[in-house]
């Protein structure tokens, strides 16, 4: 994820945690539709992913990438919220 999201010319970043991997990216003002498409087959691929926006940070997109494989019956799905 880290290397398309790079590839796109967004700055990255990564952290483990205990149980996932997080990544962030900071997003320009304007994007191109390409880049957009890119950005987005490449969050899919999460198992959560979202967008911060503020005033005052701009705009940060962020996915996470569990560790382990859920149990069965465990599996959120893209409705899922904690």
């Amino acid at each position: 994820m880290l290397a398309r999201l790079s590839a796109v010319g967004l700055p990255t970043r990564m952290e483990a945690h205990a149980g996932f991997t997080s990544v962030e990216a900071e997003l320009p003002e304007s994007l191109s539709t390409e880049a957009w498409r890119e950005v987005l087959g490449v969050v899919a691929e999460a198992d959560r992913f979202g967008l911060h926006a503020t005033s005052l940070s701009g705009r940060t997109l962020w996915a996470a990438v569990r560790k382990a494989v859920p149990a069965a019956g465990d599996a959120g799905g893209p409705s899922h919220q904690r």
